[in-house]
């Protein structure tokens, strides 16, 4: 089939607001323009925007021939209850947001002539999403074209038999009868080849010699290129076999792989919901570079463009499938379409997967209390099985919050129709469900919460679950595993829902357990909505702790919603053993101050030692080592030195001077094995326009860092001012910066700094774009080439 980009040239408006219709490209968010205000039926988890229902509308040509032809639209994600009209005729309906889709258009089309497709999205009923969920058409729209006798769309499909040989086997539905020849393609050329006769369908088992594996060190792709009389279809490909058990753990390719993962919602930060693909790619290739080798996706099927990243860069992916099932967790939730639409979504989802080699498992829920009754259990199995019918290569799990699980038993926190009724309309209104867990947590802590997964009551009502799965998935449960592994020695553990600070506990535990797989923690990088749940803010920047409608994300990721690391990221590093040592300091000038509430945060520490105006000021530096003790030194003075008990982390109390921080770890003769130093930046400040990629296509975006810096480039974090920015041949799309509260918004033209440093998103037209930058500290401006063709193909 031919694939035909769908994203150009849409107008957009409100529902009932026909009159007022905006020009958009696909990916498109409809809900990050609305207004955000108390009266939002949304509340803190859609970070407080307002809900309205959507129209999007495409005038197209379609030629006199293509009748004699197969014509099928693709929708990636319509956010939600999509309905689909070609010419006045609805030609499709799909109620989950998060599901790509299909609508074959053969009899809704005008041949020779032209076409009004119509699609409307409804997210007006609030609440719907624990979640900002964005709205509209946020993720891409493709057209397939093709002849009558074809290869079916979905329809090539490869599994790894061997790595040792290499051996795989593809398979291939056709409409029509005929012989179907295989290829399969290497940068080197043909690797292997094969033809079978179909009868609608046909599989050939192909031997590669000499095979270059898939693997996260090593993501090698190949191509396997299927033809079938004039249709012929490329697909991407890795050879690589997954395997699992308690006995020897996860394997891939017969290799040991222990997870050290994130999870991830799906939104793009500053961006929200639209899921360009070159924001896609940079997300995955940031948790890359920052030492994960895995994602959960959060809890929703992820994109294509996701996977195609994690693809590339050999990332794993555990896809998940809904964070609910028949118990609603939001009064408009998916759970009234669940039972008529789950085996319709996860088939999707698995045809969207099946040759993916990063894809390794598949989650089919997460914290769905139903697991805690025998109508939910037996459900459990029904779609565990479902999944291994639909793709057997791959296990299956689910995210249990082993403490929820209890509470919901006890009738504590559990979301019912009636209860939504008499809720919906208080204010705020009540929490209920997950949400209700996480305002535990929040106000009682982590430990509350281990110390619940730990009870027995949390062990009786998942284990009759647990064995529904191939994995069994523990959401917040880390003081079970050394009991659980011994209790139950044929279960395999991951951790799929875990806290910042138990990344060193959890690598050194599964060195010695096999059946411990890996560690999700909540989350890689900061997302929208959920408002304040692991921030940890100042009134410097928060001016209030309500998580309230100027509160825009949950400030819950080791990566800020710019991308930025902080010193939680540092320590993971360390604790997974891919630095010897970093340090990062509580910011000095409100370190003795009282921040916001939160779970989900380990530190606020930052790793700069440009605290400039601070001395004298009492503070906290965090060392992070693979050591058996950390020394500190401030200006070549020993602050202190400790040994690391069970933990990869020191924390010392120390006075700030200007000059240096110096961190060092000794083994136990006190033999020096690491040190890191930090410096203060320099008197001066001054503005920095820092462009990611000075040189990209046209299908790419532009992400230009903003900073506050000496005259060397060093970050002050305590610099700040706004930055007003201006583009020339590309359109700023978003501007912000890392702060979990922003009244402000990204959809302006000036943004606050957040510890010296903001960015700006920028769509690039073909030749030098120009981005200027105003600020407090005078001005500054950066060039970007864009050149070369677009990969996006033909386009209508």
């Amino acid at each position: 089939m031919k694939k035909i980009n769908f994203n150009e040239n849409w107008s957009f408006c409100k529902a009932g607001d026909e009159g007022r219709a905006l020009s958009v490209t696909l990916p498109h968010d409809a809900m990050l323009a609305e207004r955000r205000s108390k009266d939002s039926c949304g509340g803190k988890g859609a970070a407080w925007f307002e809900g309205h229902d959507y129209i999007y509308e495409k005038k197209f040509q379609i030629p006199a021939n293509y009748r004699d032809k197969k014509v099928i639209f693709e929708f990636e994600g319509v956010y939600r209850n999509a309905e689909v009209f070609i010419n006045e005729k609805k030609a499709a309906f799909r109620p989950y947001g998060y599901t790509n889709f299909y609508v074959d258009a053969g009899e809704f089309l005008h041949y020779g002539g032209e076409n009004v497709m119509r699609v409307r999205a409804y997210n007006a009923d609030q609440p719907n999403s624990r979640w900002y969920s964005g709205a509209g058409i946020y993720r891409p729209v493709s057209m397939y074209v093709s002849e009558k006798e074809h290869i079916a769309l979905n329809g090539v499909k490869i599994r790894t038999l061997n790595y040792n040989p290499a051996t795989i086997e593809v398979r291939v539905r056709t409409e029509g009868k005929g012989r179907v020849e295989i290829e399969i393609l290497n940068a080197g050329g043909e690797a292997a080849r094969a033809a079978a006769e179909s009868d609608g369908e046909a599989a050939a088992t192909l031997c590669i010699k000499g095979a270059r594996l898939w693997a996260p060190e090593s993501p090698n792709l190949y191509t396997a290129r299927v033809r079938f009389k004039e249709d012929a279809e490329e697909t991407v490909f890795g050879i690589r076999l997954v395997e699992c058990d308690a006995k020897n753990g996860l394997r891939i390719n017969g290799r040991r792989t222990v997870l050290s993962g994130a999870c991830v919602h799906h939104d793009n930060g500053l961006l929200g919901a639209a899921a360009h693909p070159f924001a896609e790619f940079r997300k995955i290739k940031l948790l890359k570079e920052n030492g994960y080798n895995a994602i959960r996706s959060a809890h929703n099927p992820c994109s294509k463009s996701t996977l195609d990243a994690c693809d590339k860069l050999g990332m794993l992916a555990v896809d998940e499938y809904a964070d609910m099932w028949y118990i609603h967790k939001t009064k408009y939730d998916y759970a009234g379409s669940f039972n008529e639409w789950w085996r319709r979504d996860i088939a999707d989802m698995i045809d969207k997967d099946y040759n993916r080699p990063s894809v390794i498992m598949y989650s089919v829920g997460n914290e769905v209390s139903e697991t805690a009754q025998g109508r939910g259990i037996a459900l459990a199995g029904e779609l565990a099985a479902f999944c291994r019918e639909k793709d057997s290569s791959r296990p299956v799990t689910c995210g249990i919050n082993l403490f929820f699980n209890y509470l919901s038993s006890l009738g504590l926190g559990v979301y019912s129709d009636k209860k939504a009724e008499a809720t919906a309309a208080k204010k705020p209104r009540k929490a209920v469900g997950s949400e209700f867990f996480n305002n535990l947590a929040g106000l009682l802590g982590a430990k509350f919460m281990k110390w619940g997964a730990s009870l027995g009551g949390s062990d009786r009502k998942t284990k009759k679950a647990f064995a529904q799965f191939d994995v069994a998935g523990y959401n917040y449960g880390e003081k079970r595993y050394k009991r659980d592994l011994k209790k139950y020695p044929g279960r395999v553990i991951l951790g799929s829902e875990t806290f910042p600070f138990d990344a060193y506990k959890f690598i050194e535990l599964s060195k010695k357990h096999p059946a411990l797989i890996g560690d999700f923690v909540w989350t890689g990088i900061d997302y929208l909505g959920e408002t304040g749940i692991g921030a940890w803010e100042y009134k410097n920047y928060a001016p209030d702790f309500s998580h309230g409608p100027g509160w825009l994300a949950a400030g819950a990721g080791r990566l800020d919603l710019t991308g930025k690391a902080g010193g939680e990221m540092a320590y993971t590093r360390v604790a997974y053993g891919l630095d010897p040592i970093r340090v990062a300091v509580v910011p000095v000038d409100t370190a003795r101050q009282k921040h916001s509430p939160a779970s989900w945060r380990m530190t606020n520490a930052a790793e700069s030692w440009s605290w400039n105006g601070c001395d004298g000021q009492k503070t906290e530096v965090e060392v992070y080592a693979r050591a058996y003790k950390a020394g500190l030194f401030i200006n070549g003075v020993c602050v202190g030195k400790k040994k690391l008990r069970k933990d990869c982390r020191a924390v010392f109390r120390a006075t700030y001077r200007s000059g240096a921080v110096t961190a060092v770890g000794f083994d136990k003769g006190g033999n020096e094995i690491s040190r890191i130093d930090m410096k203060t930046a320099g008197v001066e400040t001054k503005l920095a326009v820092l462009p990611e990629d000075f040189a990209v296509t046209p299908d790419a975006l532009c992400y230009i860092r903003l900073k506050y810096t000496d005259g060397s480039g060093a970050v002050k974090p305590l610099a700040r001012g706004d930055i007003r920015v201006s583009v020339t041949n590309g359109t700023l799309l978003a501007l912000g910066n890392g702060c979990p509260y922003n009244a402000r918004g990204y959809l302006t033209d000036t943004t606050d700094t957040y510890y010296g440093e903001a960015l700006a998103i920028v769509k690039p037209r073909t030749g030098t774009i120009t981005i200027n930058a105003e600020s407090p500290y005078g001005n500054a401006a950066a060039e970007i080439e864009c050149g070369g063709g677009s990969a996006a193909g033909e386009v209508i």
